[in-house]
């Protein structure tokens, strides 16, 4: 509801422009030339006013004149002054358009606009398109048609190609938004705008590369939750990296990381800038989430076949008629027709048919889209079957997509479609790739509405004697785990292992084998051995006792030839893991940079590398999250009935991830890890060899309570602000209330219906003190921001009681209740932050406000914010009466005399 502090730059009223001298074009730079072509050549909306700072009366000049924007395209030695006089006749946002500023120049410029008060667009960036205010604010090029979708780039050449490429395809912009280099305000606040404007429906995004992963993950999650985002990244970087220490670390590249990081976010990532367009138009219609099962409705079997080749290609499914969709079908189709994988209506079909077709299709309970392909007969009428398709009453339950093929003879069946707005593609695979956009948007949705939090259900692990030891390896100035302390570290968050046991002489190695029984397996114990097998390191199967003295004695002589600096501790003595059938699995971790820690999951075992097969995802996990990282691995195919082994225990194997994300939460010293291999059967898992890194703590991973994840892309759930609390009498509100308390906890997506039952039920005043407006409910854009949110930004508490209900019968049932929310959210200047505070009208006077109040002050305390603050209606006295209480210094609010400005150092 209230305005984004980015809407004076991207949405100004009034705008002053600083290009140089007014009355000539001599001395002005080319990007002043262009910008004045430009803001000439549109019709802007607003006031504008252009400047010539070298004129010596400018700042009298401008002693009246007051600007939401100040645009700078002067040199590049007079735009810190610039900015400086823009800030004294009170701009807040600024644009300065140029190029070739390096990092020194542009960092002092940043200084300046910061202690101006200025949030600053540039330098070295193109501008920007705000279409509907008809204002060009860049040197890209003419200005773009209005539409619904926002871009934001990276790149000024491929803004100024893909404007091109949208003018000839009547693509339309609400906002068109060009990064440079060294710009001050950056993705990450480009998108959380996007996400707030009211005219954006879609947001389209390429990008480079990012700076701090925090950040954009926390603005990319706000914005994909509640618009469709899909994103083009380029700079692919292969696997591999030399200096790794494990196997996950050298096959796990970052671009993997970065496509692990966008599912999360619930964003779609393409592979080209007309795909980008295609996707984000399919995505803005919001279909309802979707599956992955694509029916294929031709006329033509070759053009059918290359769709569903294209299918299988990307990991989509076929989706087939059922028999008695089939049965019911087939008799109003032509006699050539086949229904037997494809919709093949022959190449007799007729408009009728297709209509029958998709209506059928659109029916089926197993198919989840459509996608109507039309090649051109001699004597069929394409405009005539587009017609068909565009009368089908939408919206459709399904997305409905289409592809006529050719060119010459379709083009009017194409402008029908487009008309309709049905997406239309000129190849089978491009429409099929678009499908696939939309079921990864339904898929990557699901992902963004996990929270976890940093430890599962399980039984809580030994964090403390974890710790003990790394900072005893630390100690010793060594990165490297031997496997015994590994193993101990995995032992610590409660992930089976075998037993291990360390020997340092051949007889202590015979003793050993003798007491763990036969066979056992022989390793070399060495900090500075990384991959035991490439120095011969590894035996399996030692029958006997002289099989495991000969053998240790061998294995020593080896390694000492073979790794002759390398500090030897001994050889582990292991049993064998004799698991029938057992399939063997990997779990990792890698440190990216910028996101952090990843865990990776595949098939395991010695030829790991060869096998390539890696799954990834961000910490934390939940067993949803566990599963679908299962899922995408290709050894997932074995996990079930293989070839006639049993199915593996799929909840053992779950449980080591959460217990490996329990580790990287935890212990934000891990910088890389090896589980492998982790044999998995009917039975359950263990592991049989680790090896982890380590490296000293990040200060910023440690806060005033501990852990302070800083250290993950993603800030866990944070479970440790739920408080149970008695309730003043022990009952409340009409049912009464189970237990007589009432619990404090952060919100999750899971409470959007109780939040809204809680405002259905305010009275009109209480409504209107909380969101000054008279709306009964919350519209659903705003209830799903209050719900989903990035707690590195903000918090939201929620007061939760159990009503207990008795029915007619006499039977009693418990559901949970919201009664209040309080919520903070921090400003732009990263330093203080804005609250609120809502209670239930029957839960009024029992202490639930000063207790939700509190609760967020220490909330806002912890993240080591400075202030807290908040706008109060005049007329709520009993707010203003609480506020008091808890030490907050009330004055007029200087905007709006109706308002009390309140406020709280921390």
């Amino acid at each position: 509801m209230d305005k984004h502090y980015l809407a004076p730059l991207f949405t100004p009223g009034s705008v002053v422009v600083f290009a140089g001298r007014t009355d000539a074009a001599e001395g002005q730079s080319p990007q002043a030339r262009i910008l004045r072509q430009a803001l000439d050549a549109d019709r802007f909306t607003g006031t504008l006013h252009f400047v010539d700072i070298h004129t010596s009366g400018t700042l009298k000049d401008l002693a009246q004149t007051r600007a939401d924007l100040a645009i700078i395209a002067l040199a590049p030695s007079e735009i810190g002054a610039a900015l400086e006089i823009a800030a004294r006749i009170g701009c807040r946002t600024a644009l300065v358009l140029s190029t070739g500023i390096g990092a020194e120049q542009a960092a002092e410029l940043a200084k300046v606009a910061r202690h101006e008060g200025v949030h600053l667009l540039g330098p070295n960036s193109l501008g920007f398109q705000r279409p509907q205010l008809h204002l060009n604010a860049s040197t890209a090029g003419p200005l773009a048609k209005a539409g619904p979708l926002a871009l934001v780039s990276q790149s000024g050449a491929l803004t100024a190609s893909m404007l091109d490429w949208a003018r000839k395809n009547s693509v339309g912009f609400s906002n068109v938004v060009s990064l440079g280099p060294h710009t001050s305000v950056d993705l990450a606040e480009v998108l959380d705008f996007f996400a707030h404007d009211g005219s954006t429906h879609s947001i389209i995004v390429y990008m480079e590369g990012i700076s701090n992963a925090r950040r954009f993950m926390s603005a990319l999650r706000s914005a994909s939750h509640v618009k469709p985002v899909v994103v083009l990244k380029a700079g692919r970087k292969p696997a591999g990296n030399e200096a790794a220490q494990t196997h996950s670390a050298s096959i796990v590249g970052s671009d993997d990381v970065f496509d692990a990081a966008l599912r999360r976010a619930g964003a779609v990532r393409v592979r080209s800038f007309v795909e980008l367009f295609s996707a984000a138009k399919c995505l803005a219609s919001r279909y309802r989430p979707v599956g992955k099962r694509l029916a294929i409705v031709t006329n033509g079997g070759g053009p059918g076949v290359l769709a569903a080749d294209w299918v299988n290609e990307i990991g989509l499914q076929l989706g087939k008629l059922s028999a008695e969709s089939a049965q019911k079908l087939q008799p109003h189709l032509p006699a050539l027709a086949s229904l037997t994988d494809l919709i093949d209506l022959s190449e007799e079909a007729e408009p009728a048919h297709y209509k029958a077709a998709i209506e059928a299709a659109a029916a089926d309970r197993q198919i989840d889209g459509v996608l109507a392909i039309f090649s051109p007969k001699p004597g069929a009428d394409a405009a005539a079957v587009a017609r068909v398709l565009a009368d089908i009453p939408r919206p459709m339950s399904k997305p409905l997509l289409s592809c006529w093929m050719g060119d010459a003879t379709v083009g009017p069946a194409r402008e029908v479609l487009s008309e309709a707005t049905i997406p239309t593609f000129r190849t089978p695979e491009a429409a099929v790739g678009a499908f696939g956009n939309i079921a990864s948007f339904y898929e990557n949705q699901l992902m963004l509405q996990q929270t976890p939090p940093p430890l599962s259900a399980l039984a809580k692990p030994d964090i403390e004697g974890a710790r003990l030891m790394i900072e005893s390896v630390l100690a010793e100035r060594r990165k490297v785990l031997t496997e015994m302390e590994s193993k101990t570290l995995l032992s610590a968050f409660h992930i089976p292992i075998t037993r291990t046991l360390l020997a340092r002489s051949a007889n202590e190695a015979m003793m050993i084998a003798t007491q763990l029984g036969f066979p056992v397996a022989l390793k070399i114990d060495s900090p500075d051995i990384s991959h035991k097998s490439d120095v011969e390191g590894v035996a399996l199967d030692v029958m006997n006792g002289a099989g495991a003295r000969d053998t240790y004695t061998d294995m020593m002589e080896r390694v000492a030839r073979l790794a002759p600096d390398a500090r030897i501790n001994g050889v582990t003595v292991q049993k064998m893991a004799r698991a029938r059938r057992g399939r063997e699995i990997y779990i990792g971790l890698v440190t990216d940079e910028p996101f952090g820690p990843v865990i990776v999951f595949g098939a395991g075992g010695t030829m790991i590398e060869l096998l390539d097969d890696r799954a990834m995802e961000l910490p934390p996990l939940n067993q949803f999250l566990a599963r679908r990282l299962i899922e995408r691995s290709r050894v997932a195919e074995t996990l079930g009935e293989w070839r006639g082994a049993p199915a593996t225990d799929m909840e053992a194997l779950e449980q080591v991830l959460l217990r490996v994300s329990e580790m990287v939460c935890e212990l934000p010293e891990l910088r890389e890890m090896d589980i492998n291999p982790i044999i998995v059967d009917a039975s359950g898992a263990v592991a049989v060899d680790a090896r982890i890194v380590i490296g000293h703590m990040n200060s910023q991973a440690t806060g005033p309570h501990g852990i302070s994840y800083n250290h993950l892309a993603i800030l866990p759930y944070p479970a440790r602000y739920r408080r149970e609390w008695p309730l003043p009498g022990g009952a409340g509100g009409s049912s009464g209330v189970a237990g007589g308390a009432y619990t404090v906890r952060p919100v999750h997506p899971d409470d959007a219906q109780m939040l809204q039952n809680l405002v259905q039920h305010l009275s009109p005043e209480s409504r209107w003190f909380r969101y000054v407006s008279h709306f009964r409910e919350l519209p659903a854009s705003m209830l799903s921001r209050f719900t989903l949110i990035d707690y590195d930004r903000e918090m939201a508490l929620v007061a939760v009681v159990r009503e207990r209900t008795v029915d007619t019968a006499g039977l009693a049932t418990e559901t949970e209740r919201i009664v209040g929310v309080s919520r903070y959210i921090t400003n732009p200047d990263q330093t203080s932050c804005e609250f609120s505070l809502v209670v239930a009208d029957d839960f009024s006077g029992k202490g639930l406000g000063s207790r939700l109040m509190e609760s967020i002050i220490d909330a806002a305390r912890d993240k080591g914010l400075a202030e807290i603050e908040g706008l109060v209606l005049a007329e709520n006295a009993e707010m203003l009466k609480l506020i008091k209480r808890l030490g907050f210094a009330v004055k007029r609010f200087a905007d709006d005399p109706g308002f009390r400005l309140v406020t709280l150092t921390l």
